[in-house]
Order: structure tokens, then sequence, then C-alpha cells
């Protein structure tokens, strides 16, 4: 596959179709025609901790479902782009419950080390994977400081029309670039909002105006591994 076709696949503007082999179809989903991905928005995620109790797991069942997420019974190697972490502060024994996902950082590591350009950042910001040129090296999840990334070690079945799996191919959050490129929320903030505590805020960091970017003028958030200098697109308050 040609760099240019890969760019058509993901970053095009109507679905695509693929034929891998007899019997095999990926499908991917590209934004509305007219609507390339711009510089001029940066998607982030403000998570206020706080708000985010240790037995609500609206967020993490609501991205197995969006994108087809099957539950083989087996944490270690089940595909989980998002997960709840416990974090605590051994001074005051205060304890938050945090969702970790793909960081989407400016400067993501994963990118760097892919031998092939599977990993890539679009123009506004969002870190994806090409999974038909991805050869499962898992570079990018060595590389990843989040463990953020998931390997597939099964052949793939029921996949969603927007989130095209393979057996041996890394994969992990889009920020369900689907649902931001139609005008909705990702499904974890959605879920979030119905069925938790509204924790997760969802926006364009870029603008002035966007309700994320006022949050984060008003009260300043952390970054994780803000050390590491990879500026990523998610904040996080009350950790």
């Amino acid at each position: 596959m040609t760099g240019l076709s890969r760019r058509g696949l993901l970053l095009g503007g109507a679905a695509l179709s693929l034929v891998l082999a007899p019997g095999l179809t990926l499908i991917a989903q590209a934004r509305p025609a007219g609507r390339p991905a711009s510089a001029a928005q940066r998607w982030g995620l403000l998570i206020d901790t706080a708000k985010c109790t240790a037995d609500c797991t609206a967020c993490v069942s609501a991205c197995k479902t969006e994108m087809g997420l099957p539950d083989h019974g087996r944490p270690a190697t089940d595909a989980q782009y998002l997960r709840k972490v416990s974090v605590g502060n051994p001074a005051n024994g205060v304890e938050r419950s945090v969702p970790v996902m793909c960081q989407h950082c400016a400067k993501p590591p994963c990118v760097d080390v892919c031998p092939t350009g599977a990993s890539m950042k679009r123009a506004d910001g969002v870190v994806l994977v090409d999974r038909h040129i991805c050869i499962g090296c898992r570079y990018c999840m060595m590389a990843c400081p989040y463990k953020a990334r998931s390997f597939a070690h099964e052949a793939q079945s029921g996949q969603r029309p927007h989130n095209p799996r393979g057996k041996g191919t890394v994969e992990g959050c889009t920020l369900c670039v689907h649902r931001i490129d139609a005008d909705r929320l990702p499904a974890c903030v959605e879920a979030c909002r119905a069925q938790g505590k509204g924790a997760m805020l969802f926006g364009d960091l870029h603008d002035p105006q966007s309700e994320i970017a006022r949050a984060l003028a008003a009260q300043p958030a952390t970054r994780l591994r803000a050390d590491l200098g990879l500026d990523p697109a998610l904040r996080y308050r009350g950790i």
C-alpha cells in the first residue's frame, strides 16, 4: 500500500473498504467529504478525578461497546483502550480512581519508534494506528509511558465499521474520531455524562472560547508524566 493510499484510508473524505484476503474485508470510515483534519483544532479531555468514583465503570464499558472489544475474561491480553487505575497520596491518604487511555501527545513517542509509519498523528493531534501496515513489532507499546496500547492476539469477529481490527496488530484509544468527525462526543464522555458524574469534559484546546479551554484557564490541571515533555492532550484534576 502506498503512502498516498494509506493516508486516503484513514484521512480521506469517504468510507473505504479494503479486501485483504479472500473472505477478509476491513472497513474504515473516514471523515465527511470537505472536512479534513486541521491543526487549527486540538482535541483534548479534562478529567476531574474528584467526580470519578471507583465503582463507576461507565466510560470503560462504553468504550468496549463502541469499539467492539470483546471480553474473553483475560485482563492481561484482552484489548482495552480505556482502563481505570487507583492512585493515592500516602501523605494524606486521599485516593482517586483515574481513567487512563492514550494521551494523544503532541510529541508521541509511539510515532517516533514505529518502523512502518503505522503509528501516526492527525493534524488535529489525534494519535492513530493504521492496522493495515502495522507489523505487530510492538515497539510503540514499549515506547508508550502510559501503557495505553493493546495487542490483538486473536482473530477478530464482530468488528465495528469505524474500528477495523486484525490479529497481530497494535491498537488503542482513537478519541472516537468517527464521532468527533460527525460532531459527536467520544463514547466515554457521553456515557460519563449520562451514567456517571460528569467527570469528563471534551473539546478543542486551541479554541479559547471552548468549554474545556475556559475551564483550564479558570483552574489549571495536571498532565500525566509532564516531566517527559510529551504535551499530552488529556488533562487531570485532583491528582
